[in-house]
């Protein structure tokens, strides 16, 4: 029996994550061949769930949206037509160890291969969780650093990972420091799924250590309204108060967020909790992930269904990660129904037609 203090320990939630089928089998009470596929998925993929999140799931319902982030699925060993071992280019964009540059003026820093759950539609899944005691040892960070140091466009840096909020406080905030202390940088941002998955993470050491580093933001990774308990809005608001802006950035996922009233109601959660909607991504080509694929016009449509019925400011943009590193394209709905060298013939979210003048 766990008590309270335990459960809201975030190192003890860390320490005591599902990673077998065997303990997996004591929350959703798994059929053998369940058990065996999981097993078999494991060879290729690892598992880490929280007992926290592993709380959220419904332990009958094999399509609960929760359990499906979370579960291997025997899918996820078949590689599909237009998989990619790296889909985002993050090899050929890789100038040092650690640092991928695929814009002029931003840079990505990976600080760790650990997170606290192993998602099942992750993009970096070649490497991630492959080795969990991965911290980026200081000689590498001094060469990232240098990198960066020495290209002064490189005006934002996105620390990520892996998830950097698993790291001890006093390491994550060696790295903040080590980037703020570059003159050219003028923005840190943090890539994290700790907030939805272990929550008790955010806690005063953290947010006091990042306080001190701004302009400093945080990326969250919400898919489902359920995943917006009390804990992680809790968790959520405690970052805004320290000053910091959130923005999240969902992933379109068949069976999961794939249609509009499950969206809005995910975004508009998120504004109540303080945190903007930023993207929805398209799900990428990574290798073992296409049966959570939808076609690029269902996210065209539900943006389309977004338009006019919820506010401007919690509508994400939806956009494809360019597959090779191409970078993040974004993808609407044509509002332009015509055009001619006086006027536009313009489209409104209710179908009604306008003109406006083209200068």
């Amino acid at each position: 029996m766990t008590d309270r203090k335990e459960w809201n320990s975030w190192k003890w939630q860390f320490a005591n994550r599902i990673t077998t089928a065997e303990e997996l089998d004591r929350v959703l009470h798994l059929s053998p061949s369940e058990k065996d596929n999981i097993s078999c998925c494991l060879k290729n993929f690892r598992m880490a769930i929280t007992p926290y999140y592993a709380s959220l799931m419904d332990p009958e319902d094999p399509d609960c949206p929760i359990r499906r982030q979370a579960v291997p699925s025997i899918l996820e060993t078949v590689r599909g037509e237009f998989d990619l071992d790296d889909p985002l280019g993050e090899v050929r964009y890789n100038p040092v160890p650690y640092v991928v540059q695929r814009y002029p003026d931003r840079a990505l820093l990976l600080v760790t291969l650990k997170c606290s759950m192993y998602c099942r539609h992750c993009t970096r899944r070649r490497v991630v969780g492959e080795n969990e005691e991965f911290i980026i040892p200081q000689p590498a960070l001094d060469v990232a650093l240098d990198y960066i140091r020495r290209h002064t466009e490189i005006r934002d840096v996105l620390i990520s990972g892996g998830d950097p909020f698993v790291l001890p406080t006093d390491r994550l905030e060696h790295i903040i420091s080590s980037v703020r202390a570059i003159e050219h940088v003028e923005i840190i941002r943090i890539g994290t799924r700790v907030p939805v998955v272990m929550p008790m993470r955010i806690d005063k050491e953290l947010t006091d250590m990042l306080r001190k580093y701004h302009p400093l933001w945080v990326n969250t990774h919400f898919n489902h309204p359920k995943e917006l308990t009390p804990e992680a809005v809790r968790a959520c608001e405690a970052l805004a108060d320290a000053g910091i802006p959130l923005g999240n950035q969902t992933v379109l996922l068949k069976g999961i967020n794939d249609s509009t009233p499950v969206m809005k109601e995910l975004l508009l959660k998120l504004v109540k909790a303080r945190v903007r909607p930023y993207y929805i991504f398209q799900c990428d080509l990574s290798v073992g992930i296409s049966h959570f694929r939808v076609p690029v016009q269902t996210g065209i449509d539900i943006m389309h269904d977004l338009i006019g019925n919820i506010s401007g400011y919690a509508v994400p943009k939806y956009a494809v990660d360019a597959p090779g590193g191409g970078g993040k394209v974004p993808l609407n709905y044509n509002y332009i129904v015509s055009k001619d060298d006086r006027e536009l013939t313009l489209e409104t979210y209710t179908g009604r037609l306008y003109k406006y003048p083209v200068r």
